[in-house]
């Protein structure tokens, strides 16, 4: 036999073997496998009755209530699996510190160590928030039985509540301290750590705005000079998630349609003691409006007439908030002409190009769908009558999603609620829909202490009361009480915002005030009452009617001149000697302001018109005109604001008693540069000159706020002003033989400089002037400050 033939019957006898041997271990593997399915002899499950339940170291909680608990009764037979289930049950009812189930014969004996009762629970080393705030975001409370896992659980949401306050390294331990029968004392000892602050916010990618501009527009501050006492410098995630929606939202406001918040970075120092937050941003081209048109698909309504009322044309800046007034602004004409469902679809192309943006206002018709009611909840405090006058809508009404959506923002700029949420749901048919309004109340009152400085006042206090939600009825009353060394005033106004349930302000205001200031010979007290109605006369105008009521007086000071003489002049000396007079008016005012409604959310007009005729009794008879005109633009990328004014008045005198405190006198914040009154006619017959007004004057002012180059987080801005004013005419006045210095008037001129800071206690403002033409007999002031704070 060859090798080769050997090697394979080898192999051959090889295969065979160990096939042999597979069946042998098949057979075998299959009779194990059999065995152990063919069923077993079942066994019998231990079972237990106790005919008594013994439990020990319980103290609060009674042997029934345990029992209830555990799932088990006397003379009930349990398995070993139920006396287990019945320990798990204690176990995790969180009331015992330790359990233990133990079957003694036909007894069961049931141990627990009961956790304890809180005594009371305290907060240790927190200072930037108080005890009440702590309290309100954990959920142990005393008198109930402590609970370990919540005590820690409780201590991250208080860690949480730092955080959200910028401390990002606060820690938290719970601790306890034992006390007789079975309680403790729950303590949180805080360590608050330092504010995380945000050393620098920058932004990359804009060109178009600077990074100081944007910075003005978020919620978060960069830190500053008075990290101390501003807030809003620490990182809070929450609120860059909010100032990414004001940044895009600026930008769409100015037409940059394709801006974008592409990331925001922020990362901690070395120190881990502050962040490095950057906006990376994509500004894109900025659009303007193309062609306007409007179309409709009503065979009622005819487009073109309905062109007429859009007020956006083409060339301006494209904004969304234009679009949408614009879309109200037609949905409520096509109200007033009985037009139900009429709904506007702005259709808008897109011309890369020449870079603007066509809009077709496409009227067409809703669905026919009803407002059944609209259900309010959450109000505690104020009259669902106040919630119901901010929709336009009521029951019965055609359903306008857009309507519903502006009526929950008049609801939430009401300011009465914390939260407020408004939402439409399917009513009791598919036709009908019910608005559900869900609402938080807030405080509404607060009482203020305050105070001020200025050059013409002197140092002074103010303690005021504010309630805006007066009793529920969303009424205003306000109580203020003012005291400077030159001036005091006492207040009392009452506002009801919609008199009779239409859109009229009803006001009354009482006031009483008396001045002895350093800028004159004599005191005056004036009492004022004046009841007004407010209401809207077009989109942007307001009309207010009064009547205004006026008890006022000059006294003689007991100041003397040197000699002794009395120094008031002859002509001040007939105003003390009329003594008290009264004057009675009647009046309108009309007012049209553009500075947030308008076109250009950089540019605004505010004009003001009022007149009042007084001789409706009383001891006066007058006509007095007063106007005013102001002109805003900022430029530069909105860095610098240009802003121009023009004002005057007039009073022509019918009868009466005309006197320098009835007649008008210029004020430093109307023409800046001189004393209160310190330019006009004055009394040459006395020894300090007392100013005595006149019956005519106007003012022009041009100014400019810009940057000063400082780090931003200063908060100081700088100014510059020019004004130019007169004061002149003593028309129906008695001198009484006295002579008056500068009755023809003479037009005086002011250039200066102004320091804007924005300091955590209130805004302070210095000018600094220098009169450029004026009088001989004028009275100069050439440095001004003026501080007003609330705290």
């Amino acid at each position: 036999m060859s090798l080769g033939s050997l090697k394979r019957t080898t192999v051959a006898f090889e295969q065979h073997r160990f096939f042999r041997a597979g069946l042998k271990g098949l057979a075998f593997s299959l009779l194990i496998s059999t065995a152990y399915m063919l069923p077993a002899p079942q066994a019998a499950a231990q079972q237990y009755t106790f005919n008594t339940v013994r439990i020990d170291g319980n103290q609060r909680i009674g042997d029934s209530a345990i029992l209830s608990q555990a799932g088990i009764a006397r003379g009930q037979a349990v398995s070993a699996g139920e006396l287990n289930d019945a320990f798990q049950k204690l176990n995790n009812s969180g009331l015992f510190e330790s359990v233990s189930i133990t079957p003694q014969g036909n007894t069961l004996k049931i141990t627990v160590v009961e956790l304890p009762t809180i005594n009371r629970i305290s907060f240790e080393g927190n200072r930037r928030i108080k005890d009440d705030a702590l309290e309100s975001v954990i959920d142990s409370t005393a008198r109930r039985v402590f609970n370990p896992a919540q005590a820690e659980k409780d201590a991250n949401s208080i860690a949480q509540a730092y955080s959200s306050d910028g401390r990002l390294s606060a820690r938290v331990q719970p601790k306890v301290i034992k006390r007789s029968q079975n309680r403790v004392d729950l303590v949180f000892e805080v360590f608050e750590g330092d504010n995380v602050e945000i050393e620098r916010l920058s932004f990359v990618g804009n060109r178009k705005f600077s990074d100081r501009r944007l910075r003005r527009v978020l919620g978060t501050k960069q830190a500053g000079i008075f990290r101390r006492l501003v807030r809003r410098d620490t990182f809070v995630e929450d609120r860059v998630e909010f100032d990414k929606q004001v940044l895009r939202d600026f930008y769409f406001s100015r037409g940059y349609v394709d801006m974008r918040v592409n990331s925001v970075n922020a990362e901690l120092t070395e120190e881990r003691d502050g962040y490095f937050v950057g906006f990376n941003v994509q500004e894109g081209q900025q659009f303007k409006f193309g062609e306007i048109t409007v179309t409709s698909e009503l065979n009622n309504v005819d487009g073109d007439v309905y062109s007429g009322f859009v007020k956006v044309k083409p060339g301006v800046v494209y904004s969304p908030t234009l679009v949408e007034a614009d879309i109200a602004r037609l949905e409520r004409q096509a109200i007033r002409d009985g037009v139900d469902f009429m709904r506007v679809e702005p259709r808008v192309t897109r011309n890369d190009r020449d870079l603007t943006l066509d809009v077709e206002f496409v009227l067409s018709r809703g669905p026919r769908i009803f407002v059944e009611r609209i259900d309010i909840e959450g109000n505690t405090t104020t009259l669902d009558r106040v919630v119901r006058h901010q929709f336009d809508s009521v029951e019965g009404d055609p359903f306008n999603p857009r309507e519903i959506r502006q009526s929950a923002e008049r609801i939430r700029a009401l300011g009465f609620f914390e939260t407020a949420e408004v939402n439409a749901r399917e009513g009791s048919s598919p036709e009908q829909v019910v608005i559900d309004v869900d609402v938080e109340e807030k405080p509404t009152g607060s009482l203020n202490f305050g105070g001020s400085f200025s050059s013409s006042d002197g140092l002074g206090v103010a303690i005021s009361f504010a309630e805006e939600n007066f009793i529920g009825r969303g009424q205003k009353l306000f109580l203020n009480l003012s005291t400077a060394s030159d001036a005091r005033r006492y207040g009392f106004r009452f506002v009801e915002p919609s008199l009779l349930g239409r859109d009229v302000s009803f006001g009354l205001e009482l006031d009483y005030s008396e001045e002895n200031s350093s800028f004159s010979t004599y005191d005056s007290n004036r009492l004022r009452f004046r009841p007004t109605l407010t209401f809207p006369v077009s989109e942007n105008g307001r009309l207010q009617l009064r009547y205004t009521a006026e008890q006022t007086e000059v006294t003689a000071r007991e100041d003397e001149t040197d000699d002794g003489s009395d120094f008031h002049g002859t002509i001040i000396q007939g105003d003390i000697d009329a003594g008290s007079l009264i004057s009675s008016s009647i009046g309108y005012e009309y007012s049209y302001d553009t500075r947030r409604t308008g076109l250009d959310p950089n540019a605004g007009v505010l004009f003001r018109f009022s007149q009042d005729f007084a001789g409706i009794g009383g001891d006066q008879e007058y006509i007095r005109t007063v106007a005013k005109l102001v002109g805003e633009k900022k430029i530069f990328n909105e860095e610098v604001t240009l802003r121009a004014t023009l004002e005057g008045g007039a009073l022509a005198w019918r009868g009466g008693t005309n006197r320098s405190v009835d007649r008008f006198l210029l004020s430093s914040s109307q023409l800046r540069g001189f004393e209160p009154g310190g330019i006009g006619p004055r009394d040459g017959n006395a020894t300090e000159g007392d100013s005595l007004g006149g019956n005519l004057y106007v003012v022009g002012r041009l100014e400019a706020e810009f940057p000063l180059g400082l780090p931003e987080e200063y908060g100081i801005r700088g100014g510059v002003f020019y004004d130019v004013g007169n004061l002149w005419d003593l028309s129906d006045v008695n001198l009484n033989g006295g002579t008056a210095l500068g009755e023809s008037g003479s037009f005086r001129h002011v250039i200066g400089v102004s320091i804007f800071w924005d300091t955590p206690v209130g805004p302070l403002q210095f000018n600094i002037s220098d009169a450029i033409r004026k009088e001989e007999f004028d009275r100069e002031q050439k440095f001004e400050i003026t501080l007003q704070t609330q705290f």
